[in-house]
């Protein structure tokens, strides 16, 4: 009986068989899912994943696709995506904050600024989805989720149920944090400082403006490749000092606006993409012995 079959009667209209991944990815890449389920709500969710764990299936979540690159075989098993019922946004207090898991963190910024709460501004540079940020301290221009942070709200794969994890229960790193994988987070709460609006909004403008000037957009990318190595090291610099930043492979490019962000040309495939990746950090390596690690994730066969 296949996994679709199994599950018929209770998640028919959530559950899809051979779905293109390319279609969930920013580089717009990769192979098929060979099962996707969109999850409605947190009961809906949790049943789907009782179920699943009695069918032994591999379980792969799925955030906004802003750094994942699949491969070009697809995935095993299950990919799960929260529905649009874990976006949304609310103001518990007048500088705390509560948002779905599946929220888009620019849409976080927005309310912020429209609730006059700064603190904030940076979410609007960072693609992606809240739950997504918070498993890796998603950050820029001296901010990052660890500054706002006050909870978050998941779901222990192991468990199958909803747990609150606290800020200072986790240990946040460099674009990471020492949560465990088998988490789904389905929402966060948030804090900002009560500002005024038109000074939020200068400085949204401010770094939406900086990012648009330094990063290239409008592109079939995903962001920064490479974590930096330090404030003097910077991905980039090392990219540029081992001499790769016209490194091509197949229809996947280096950025011309900036080395750190690698590109689907048009017609490239995920092996295109993961090629270059490894072509320049041993090249990295072998010019400075600095072994660069991604900040993108790689999923799949």
């Amino acid at each position: 009986m296949t996994l679709k079959n199994f599950f018929r009667k209770k998640f028919n209209d959530s559950l899809f068989e051979n779905v293109n991944l390319a279609n969930y990815s920013w580089f717009n890449l990769g192979g098929n899912a060979e099962y996707f389920y969109k999850a409605e709500d947190k009961d809906q969710l949790i049943d789907f994943l009782k179920e699943a764990k009695k069918k032994n299936t591999k379980i792969t979540i799925l955030g906004a696709g802003s750094n994942t690159l699949f491969r070009d075989n697809g995935v095993k098993g299950c990919v799960i995506k929260l529905g649009k019922n874990f976006s949304f946004a609310k103001l518990l207090k007048r500088n705390v904050i509560e948002v779905g898991g599946a929220t888009l963190d620019r849409k976080i910024s927005e309310f912020a600024k429209d609730n006059s709460l700064r603190g904030l501004e940076f979410l609007s540079c960072i693609p992606g989805s809240i739950g997504g940020s918070v498993i890796m301290n998603s950050g820029c221009y001296d901010n990052d989720i660890s500054k706002i942070l006050i909870s978050v709200k998941a779901i222990d794969l192991n468990e199958l149920k909803e747990i609150e994890i606290k800020k200072q229960d986790i240990k946040f790193l460099y674009r990471g944090t020492n949560l465990p994988k088998d988490l789904i987070i389905i929402s966060a709460k948030l804090q900002g400082v009560i500002g005024e609006k038109s000074e939020i909004e200068k400085k949204q403008n401010t770094l939406i403006e900086k990012k648009k000037i330094s990063q290239p957009s409008q592109i079939k990318t995903c962001g920064s490749t490479f974590k930096n190595i330090s404030e003097n090291k910077k991905a980039w610099m090392l990219i540029k000092e081992a001499g790769c930043e016209n490194y091509k492979e197949g229809d996947a490019m280096i950025s011309q606006k900036h080395c750190n962000f690698f590109v689907n040309n048009g017609n490239a495939k995920s092996s295109d993409i993961e090629n270059l990746i490894n072509k320049v950090k041993e090249k990295v390596h072998e010019k400075t012995g600095v072994n660069l690690e991604l900040e993108i994730k790689i999923i799949g066969d």
